[in-house]
C-alpha cells in the first residue's frame, strides 16, 4: 500500500501528467452527462430497455446513451464503423493504399474523408434509430419534425463525441475514442454489482464470493491474452560511415498472439442476429425454421455459442491477414538491413514471419472465441444478465485494453522523469522492448 501511495504522488508531482488526467476526467464527464440528456420531443418514461441482441450491445457501449433516446445516442459507434470501412479500403482499394503512404498529408486526407463518411453513417443509421427503437407514444410533438430534429442533433452529437475523443487523445492519457467507450461499458458496473449482490442476498453471498474470484480470474486470462506476444529475433548488419560503425544490434519483431484484437467478435456478433432473422421470415409455415429462430434467439444454446466461437476464428485469422503484411515486413527490413537469423532476406522472410503468425493465431483466435462466450457460461451458471456481460465478450476485451494502454502511457512518463512505476518492475512487459522496423 505504501509503495502504490508512493506512485500516486508520484504521478501528481509531475505537472504535465496532472494537467493530462484532469483534462480526461472532464472530458469524460461532460460525455457522460450528455448521455443522460434526452432528444427534444421525448417521454422518457415511455422508453424501452434494450439488453439483448445487436441492440443490447450497443446500449452496453454507450453506457445505457442508446436506450435513454439520449442527444449521444449513437456516439461514437459511426465513426467506428467509419473507421472500420476505411481500414479495409486501405488494404483492397490502390489509391487508399497510396493515399496511406504519403505520410502526414495522406493521413490527413484519410481522416477528412472518415469525418465525411462518418457523417453519412449516423444519418442512415439515424433513421433506423428514429423509428425503430423510439415508440410513437414516447414522441410529444409532430412526428415528422422530430425525426428531422433528432437527426440533426443525432449527427451533431455523434461529430461532438468524435470531437471529444480526438481532445483526449491530443490533451490527455490514452486512445480518446477507446476510452470514450470503456468509460460507457464501464459506467454500467457499479449498477451491475450492486443489483448482483441484492439478488444473492445473504444466504447466497457465498455464490456471489465466487463469481468475484472467476471474474478476477477471467481478466487475468484476459490480460494474458492481450499482452501475449511472439518476438522474432532481428539482426542489423553493420555499417561504417564517417569513421564510425553503426547497426549490427540485435532487436525483436514482437508479433501479438491476439493481433486482431476485439474486431473479430464485433463482426461476429453482428452476423449472429441473421439466422434468427432469416429464420422467422419462414416460421409460420415450417417448425425447423421456428425451431431455428427460437435456438438462435437464445445466446445460452450451444448451437448459437459454437456458430459464434467459429465466426471468431474464422473473422481472427481474416483480420491478422488484412492487417499484418509479412511482405511488407519483410520489404522493411530488407531495405533497413536486417534480417532474421538463419533465414534469407526476401521471400524466405516473408514466408518464415508468415508462418509463425498462422503458429499463434490459431490458439490466440481459439482462446479469443472462449473468451467471448464466457458471458453466457455465465448466465447459464446463474448470474444475471447485466453483470455477466463483464465475465468476457467484447465489454471486458476492450476495458482491459484501455485500462493496459491507459496505464503504459503513465508508466512511460513515470520513466521519463526518473520516478519508479505502476508495477514492482519499475516497467510494464513491452514498454521498453526495442521494436523493429516493420
Amino acid at each position: 500500500m505504501k509503495k502504490f501511495i508512493s506512485t500516486i504522488q508520484n504521478i501528481f508531482s509531475i505537472e504535465e501528467l496532472r494537467t493530462r488526467i484532469l483534462n480526461t476526467l472532464g472530458l469524460l464527464i461532460i460525455f457522460r452527462l450528455g448521455s443522460f440528456v434526452v432528444l427534444p420531443g421525448v417521454d422518457p418514461a415511455q422508453l424501452t430497455s434494450h439488453e439483448g441482441g445487436i441492440f443490447g450491445l450497443l446500449n452496453t457501449f454507450l453506457g445505457g446513451a442508446f436506450s435513454n433516446a439520449s442527444i449521444f445516442g449513437l456516439g461514437i459507434m459511426p465513426y467506428i464503423s467509419a473507421s472500420i470501412v476505411l481500414q479495409l479500403l486501405t488494404v483492397a482499394v490502390p489509391y487508399f493504399q497510396k493515399m496511406q503512404k504519403e505520410g502526414e498529408s495522406g493521413r490527413n486526407k484519410i481522416n477528412q474523408i472518415t469525418r465525411v463518411l462518418t457523417i453519412i453513417i449516423t444519418l442512415a443509421q439515424g433513421i433506423g434509430y428514429v423509428t425503430a427503437t423510439i415508440p410513437e407514444n414516447a414522441i410529444l410533438i409532430d412526428p415528422w419534425f422530430f425525426k428531422a430534429s433528432a437527426l440533426l442533433i443525432l449527427v451533431a452529437g455523434t461529430m461532438f463525441c468524435m470531437w471529444l475523443g480526438e481532445k483526449i487523445t491530443d490533451k490527455g492519457i490514452g486512445n480518446g475514442i477507446s476510452m470514450l467507450i470503456m468509460i460507457g461499458i464501464i459506467s454500467r458496473l457499479p449498477g451491475a454489482l450492486v443489483a448482483e449482490f441484492m439478488t444473492r442476498g445473504g444466504a447466497q453471498l457465498l455464490f456471489f464470493v465466487a463469481e468475484l474470484v472467476a471474474l478476477f480470474f477471467i481478466i487475468m486470462a484476459v490480460v494474458m491474452l492481450t499482452q501475449a506476444t511472439r518476438k522474432i529475433p532481428i539482426q542489423y548488419a553493420k555499417q561504417v560511415v564517417g569513421g564510425r560503425t553503426y547497426g549490427g544490434q540485435r532487436q525483436y519483431l514482437p508479433l501479438k498472439v491476439n493481433a486482431a484484437g476485439v474486431m473479430p467478435i464485433i463482426f461476429a456478433q453482428s452476423l449472429m442476429f441473421l439466422p434468427s432473422l432469416g429464420a422467422s421470415a419462414f416460421a409460420d409455415k415450417y417448425d425447423w425454421a421456428a425451431s431455428i429462430a427460437t435456438t438462435f434467439a437464445d445466446i445460452t444454446s450451444w448451437q448459437y455459442n459454437a456458430l459464434f466461437a467459429v465466426l471468431i476464428i474464422l473473422f481472427t485469422f481474416f483480420y491478422t491477414a488484412i492487417t499484418i503484411n509479412p511482405n511488407q515486413i519483410s520489404d522493411d527490413l530488407k531495405r533497413n538491413g536486417g534480417f532474421i537469423p538463419g533465414v534469407k532476406p526476401g521471400p524466405q522472410t516473408a514466408e518464415y514471419i508468415d508462418s509463425v503468425l498462422t503458429k499463434i493465431t490459431l490458439p490466440g483466435s481459439i482462446f479469443l472465441g472462449l473468451v467471448a462466450i464466457m458471458p453466457a457460461f455465465a448466465r447459464i451458471a446463474g448470474v444475471d444478465g447485466n453483470f455477466s456481460q463483464f465475465f468476457g465478450g467484447t465489454s471486458l476485451l476492450i476495458m482491459v485494453g484501455v485500462v493496459l494502454d491507459t496505464l503504459q502511457q503513465v508508466e512511460s512518463y513515470l520513466l521519463m522523469r526518473h520516478y519508479e512505476g505502476l508495477m514492482k518492475s519499475g516497467k510494464i512487459k513491452g514498454r521498453s522492448n526495442k521494436v523493429a522496423v516493420a
